[in-house]
């Protein structure tokens, strides 16, 4: 089982930029491929970033293209959202989630109906 647990979230301003870290406890998500989502009230999960087992194959929503970037540090076994630009629109809350993979060059997109486990959640709020 592998538990995941997000931080960074926060307020800030239009422009600004925040950067959220996904900390697994439990079992290394190192043999999973990693994305991140958001939900922002009212509406559905909406899909932001993903990135393969390896790290250097990754995907984006065109919402967020060129302004965020999903890496992982493997030393810290962690996956990470650099957000830069963010704009009001930005605001949600924010979940990372792993998914087990056959290829270690596979990057999980769409619904997240693919991925296996998930965090809490952690808010970004972002003002005008």
């Amino acid at each position: 089982q592998v538990q995941l647990v997000e931080s960074g979230g926060g307020l800030v301003q239009a422009g600004g930029s925040l950067r959220l870290s996904c900390a697994p406890s439990g079992r290394t998500v190192g043999t999973h491929a990693m994305g991140w989502f958001r939900q922002a009230p009212g509406k559905e999960r909406d899909f932001v970033a993903a990135i393969s087992r390896s790290g250097d194959r990754s995907f984006y929503a065109d919402s967020v293209k060129g302004r965020f970037t999903i890496s992982r540090d493997k030393t810290k076994n962690t996956a990470l959202l650099q957000m830069n630009s963010l704009k009001p629109e930005d605001t949600a809350v924010y979940y990372c989630a792993a998914a087990i993979t056959l290829s270690p060059y596979s990057v999980v997109a769409g619904s997240g109906d693919e991925y296996d486990y998930w965090g809490q959640g952690t808010q970004v709020s972002v003002s005008a």
